[in-house]
């Protein structure tokens, strides 16, 4: 009887162990002396050092943050927009335009950015920023669709309906009521629409230009000629900013419902 009550702990633990202990051991390795990353040479901040001083790198990130925030922005603003206009018309295809607005997330990412490659080429557009920025924004739309469209589900419709009938016109409404009360969604959309834009790689090499680069694709070509302890070093700090992130985002959503519990009468 005690084994069985054992199990589930024993299963936990080696759920956590396959999760966290890579990441320890890149933390770890990201301070090795030696330039072998699977040989232990003493601890050195050399590679931090290094890092720092690649500009390259700080290029490439500064490219990524600019597609992210970019995207992300234009997936919410589309997203927003697609999917209240939905929750405003009633049709017969109505489920087959809401399925193909969510086909992308289902689609392999190798075949979206043979199509994207193909249609940019198709219409002339250079490859560079802007062909990144339209792939990304293609791609993140749907994840911001699926928040919001569920969001407005599951809003009460009585409130955007006795602001009609108290003389609102429609566009007050929306900006007035449903858009304050989806803004939760849209932010999540957001937020989950930059970390796939960051985290891109595969729709990235195909549609960048050669003056272009991103950070996951700058990794990823170095990785070709091995991994060095300076990739452990910005996986490192890639790990803290987003521990930092997320701590910030509990500590505003924390305040958020003290401040509603204590508005409570």
């Amino acid at each position: 009887m005690k084994n069985r009550t054992k199990l589930p702990n024993v299963y936990l633990g080696v759920v956590l162990a396959l999760m966290y202990v890579p990441i320890l051991l890149v933390i770890v390795y990201s301070f090795n002396e030696s330039k072998i990353s699977s040989v232990w040479g003493g601890f050195s901040l050399k590679w931090y050092q290094e890092l720092f001083r690649d500009r390259d790198m700080f290029k490439a990130l500064g490219n990524t943050l600019i597609l992210g925030v970019a995207s992300s922005f234009a997936a919410g603003a589309i997203g927003t927009l697609g999917a209240y206009g939905m929750s405003k018309v009633n049709f017969r295809s109505k489920g087959a335009v809401e399925y193909l607005s969510t086909l992308p997330i289902m689609v392999p990412e190798i075949i979206l950015g043979m199509v994207f490659m193909a249609f940019f080429s198709l219409l002339g557009i250079p490859f560079g920023m802007g062909t990144l920025i339209l792939a990304h924004t293609a791609f993140c739309i749907p994840y911001v669709f699926m928040l919001v469209k569920a969001r407005l589900v599951g809003m009460d419709k009585s409130l955007a309906e006795a602001a009609l009938d108290l003389g609102a016109s429609p566009a007050r409404v929306f900006f007035d009521i449903t858009l304050p009360l989806t803004m939760p969604a849209i932010a999540s959309g957001m937020l989950l629409a930059f970390a796939m834009s960051i985290d891109d790689v595969i729709i990235s090499i195909f549609v960048t230009g050669v003056d272009v680069n991103t950070m996951p694709i700058k990794i990823y070509t170095q990785l070709k000629t091995g991994v060095t302890p300076e990739i452990n070093a910005l996986c490192t700090l890639l790990f803290l900013a987003s521990l930092l992130l997320c701590g910030l985002a509990a500590w505003l959503g924390g305040g958020q419902k003290k401040k509603r519990k204590d508005d409570t009468p």
